[in-house]
């Protein structure tokens, strides 16, 4: 069966880029290539990923700079066209500067830096990244990051609501919302949202860390295992 090629993006600083590369190529089972922020075509490319780390050591904002990046016209080209596209951490900040998504990314409620284990809520499942998953399945997936807290205004999140974009939420392990599960202060407790096409995600948490029982957690394969299921529309488009 065909494999489907999907693009890690490398920026300057990039450092969760070979955990997907790994979890991607050794776990989900897909032809997994790193892709050069400097490069300007996507073609032959099936789903991208942009990875978690610090892009331009986070300079100005976390994501400023990296929306800047030649690669990113052909990524913006890729999500108008409706191609999945899954930007983790980082690369969920670097959507939301380049527009990609709504809202912005803001300090830690804390002032903290945060790394641990964390709980999301299943929102929505009509999106390619959840189709997996069921609405009110809870998934237990690592964080790390300084920069969090999902903010969008109150306009914006009745949109959010309204058209089904907001994908999880920090909740606690029953599924139960609370402000102690909400750790970095995200607005509606949001740890992820994908676009109205639902082909872009944008999530704080790490799937590619939690894809393998040598790691201690397997939950981030009930997204990452969606990409799997582009084997079968490549061997009819091969056939």
């Amino acid at each position: 069966m065909t494999r489907p090629v999907v693009a890690v993006v490398g920026f300057p600083g990039s450092n969760g880029d070979h955990d997907a590369l790994h979890s991607l190529a050794e776990d989900v089972g897909v032809d997994a290539r790193l892709v050069d922020y400097r490069q300007t075509s996507l073609a032959g490319v099936d789903a991208v990923v942009l990875p978690g780390g610090f892009s331009y050591g986070d300079s100005l904002r976390a994501g400023a700079i990296a929306r800047f990046a030649p690669i990113m016209a052909a990524v913006r080209d890729f999500a108008d066209e409706g191609g999945p596209i899954l930007g983790i951490c980082n690369g969920f900040q670097i959507l939301t500067e380049a527009h990609l998504l709504p809202g912005a990314l803001l300090r830690n409620k804390t002032l903290k830096f945060h790394c641990h284990l964390t709980h999301v809520r299943v929102e929505h499942a009509t999106d390619f990244w959840t189709a997996d998953c069921n609405p009110g399945e809870v998934l237990t997936l690592p964080v790390a990051h300084g920069e969090g807290q999902y903010f969008v205004d109150a306009d914006t999140l009745g949109e959010l609501e309204a058209h089904g974009q907001i994908a999880l939420r920090y909740a606690e392990r029953d599924g139960t919302l609370s402000d102690e599960a909400n750790h970095n202060g995200s607005t509606a407790a949001i740890a992820g949202v994908a676009n109205r096409g639902g082909n872009v995600l944008g999530l704080m948490p790490h799937p590619e860390r939690a894809t393998s029982p040598l790691v201690g957690a397997t939950d981030g394969l009930k997204i990452l295992g969606t990409l799997q299921e582009l084997s079968a529309g490549l061997q009819t488009r091969a056939s």
